[in-house]
């Protein structure tokens, strides 16, 4: 980090008219006991605070606050044969991040530790955790409010509210996001002053106040309104949607088109969404006496499928990010991380997010419907068209989403047969109603003479464990997926 910044932090720091629980001054002292049991204080102290980092700063006088240097060399210093750092990283658990600086004041040498806040569990200096109060500090024990106050803090904490950019100008932040957007797709009107511009956008956790006027933009700010994802760091630049167009069925075939999106998901996505609709096949079809050209797949299917897999991703996997791949009968939309809920039960199960504060965002603006319904509405549009229902595949390392074209009845293996009957029982129980063997047949456009091939369907689902009878004493009362 620059040392103007250093020098702005430490500024900061001195100026703090209140004694705050998650800063700390000292002059020379480092004994490594001591330093350990702050840390672990000042940690905790900082998520009950609502803070993002902690600091232990060395050549101040704690009473008035002023800078007289310090002769602490944090990067010699042994405990033992090794260094304090090191040392600390294996006392403390889980280990925080820990920074120091050494910096080169006007007024004196001084010495800051930057600690992050727990993001998993209270911080533990040889296995106790401390807790900060005025000049004290206890075991967080002690205080079993307290304790359970930094537990719930714990919680929310994700991914979005790290700094994508640091230390950059009010300026530098406007042309790094692309503002505009923000203003046109929340439906506000936009300021016509700088100041403005970015107070709304810090409303929104979209950029932080940092130290001597300068900003922060949040991973959250960067993600969705990056004017180009590769000035940002941590990995942003990897986390671009990727697309790819093959002239084929599988990856050997040539692809005809490709792009890698660099703008943030809300400042791209319409313009992404328009790209990849263009380049769907169109089937004809006769509809009223007139022949119609068709896309593949249901817009909707393809916008709520997209933005789904943008806002479940396991953003803290590095070097990966959302996938596109269009086939010449299919299209495969994959992101990161393993999802939180079993495939099978995405449709009736409550929503769980890893991004709550990206999902919120991207409803408010309408990129995706409402919380658990946009992945409902896709699967109905899919059965509207008489499609096969989209493939839902997870691993450890990512989900994968499969969107398949038009298949009658008799291009289908069992397997292919089964997941629509699985997934028309349960659309239908979620509508209120029972799969029946005449509501089957429509869905896979048989004729009601050929009906037993419905039935040798509803068998083998059964088979599986995936359906069940609705009312055990009357077969032909209808079906439920076996978990209703």
């Amino acid at each position: 980090m620059n040392s103007s910044r250093n020098i702005a932090l430490v500024d900061e720091l001195t100026s703090q008219t209140a004694e705050a629980p998650w800063l700390e001054f000292k002059r020379d002292n480092s004994d490594p006991a001591l330093v350990g049991k702050l840390v672990s204080a000042l940690s905790n102290a900082a998520r009950l605070e609502g803070r993002e980092s902690a600091f232990l700063v060395w050549g101040v006088e704690d009473g008035a606050r002023e800078i007289v240097g310090t002769s602490f060399k944090p990067f010699t210093k042994k405990v033992g044969n090794q260094g304090l750092h090191l040392w600390l990283q294996q006392k403390l658990k889980p280990a925080p991040v820990l920074e120091f600086k050494e910096v080169n004041h006007p007024l004196g040498r001084v010495v800051l530790l930057e600690i992050s806040a727990p993001t998993m569990a209270p911080v533990t200096f040889n296995d106790i955790p401390y807790d900060r109060l005025g000049s004290a500090t206890p075991k967080l024990t002690d205080n079993p409010q307290r304790y359970q106050r930094l537990i719930e803090r714990i919680r929310p904490y994700s991914w979005e509210t790290g700094a994508g950019a640091g230390y950059v100008s009010g300026k530098e932040a406007l042309g790094m996001l692309d503002y505009a957007a923000y203003f046109a797709l929340t439906g506000q009107r936009q300021p016509e002053e700088p100041g403005g511009i970015l107070e709304k956008l810090r409303a929104d956790r979209l950029i932080e106040r940092d130290v001597g006027e300068k900003w922060n933009i949040t991973n959250l700010g960067a993600i969705l309104f990056a004017v180009d994802l590769s000035m940002f760091t941590g990995g942003l630049a990897r986390k671009g949607v990727r697309f790819t167009r093959y002239d084929g069925v599988d990856r050997t075939a040539t692809v005809t088109h490709r792009k890698d999106e660099r703008r943030g998901y809300a400042a791209g996505f319409e313009d992404l969404l328009a790209y990849i609709n263009g380049l769907i096949p169109r089937n004809e079809r006769i509809g009223q006496a007139l022949r119609e050209a068709r896309p593949l797949f249901p817009s909707l299917a393809v916008r709520e499928l997209i933005a789904n897999a943008l806002i479940h991703q396991d953003m803290t996997v590095t070097g990966a990010g959302p996938g596109i791949e269009l086939f010449v009968d299919r299209m495969e939309i994959s992101n990161p991380g393993a999802p939180l809920i079993e495939p099978d039960r995405m449709l009736d199960l409550p929503p769980r997010s890893r991004n709550e504060a990206l999902a919120s965002l991207m409803r408010r603006m309408g990129m995706c419907e409402e919380q658990g319904s946009g992945l409902d509405k896709a699967f109905n549009e899919v059965e509207h068209w008489r499609i096969p229902p989209p493939l839902l595949k997870s691993s450890d390392a990512a989900m994968r989403v499969v969107l398949y074209g038009p298949r009658a009845f008799g291009d289908m293996d069992m397997e292919e047969r089964i997941r629509v009957c699985y997934f028309h029982a349960v659309l239908a129980f979620l509508g209120g109603k029972r799969m029946k063997n005449k509501s089957l047949c429509a869905r896979f456009g048989i004729a009601p003479r050929n009906a037993a091939q419905a039935s040798a369907v509803i068998k083998a689902a059964m088979e599986k464990g995936l359906i069940k009878h609705a009312d055990g004493t009357r077969p032909r009362a209808g079906y439920y997926p076996q978990w209703a």
